[in-house]
């Protein structure tokens, strides 16, 4: 799932995180690649973030239906600076990842994960 907006970094970023918070997720992780990529490679890169979210309720009550659910934990965001002012953002779709673990008992939760992340993509 992704949609592409346009404002600077940082501005996208404090949307996104406003966001997520607002569906009860929050931040448990976060990746920055273009620091990453400098400091391990001495290599410019763009902006790029890999946020790892969680909503620790659903978390909770799915880890307690299944264990290798944490595979899949936490869910990835994206934020990617593919040109000045102009971001994309993409999340992983909880319903996909629990069919990759053939996972069926745990559809219910995944879905309503996956309607919670849309929301957030379109108030962004």
């Amino acid at each position: 799932m992704s949609k592409t907006i346009s404002a600077p970094f940082d501005k996208a970023l404090h949307r996104i995180t406003f966001n997520l918070q607002k569906e009860g997720f929050s931040i448990v992780t976060q990746l920055d690649m273009q620091e990453t990529f400098k400091t391990k490679l001495n290599m410019d890169f763009r902006r790029y973030l890999i946020l790892g979210i969680c909503n620790a309720p659903f978390t909770y009550k799915v880890l307690q239906k299944e264990a290798k659910v944490g595979l899949l934990l936490p869910c990835n965001v994206v934020v990617d600076e593919v040109s000045p002012e102009k971001i994309e953002v993409s999340i992983v779709d909880p319903v996909a990842g629990v069919r990759a673990i053939d996972s069926p008992s745990l559809l219910g939760e995944a879905t309503q994960i996956r309607d919670k992340l849309k929301v957030v993509l379109a108030a962004i």
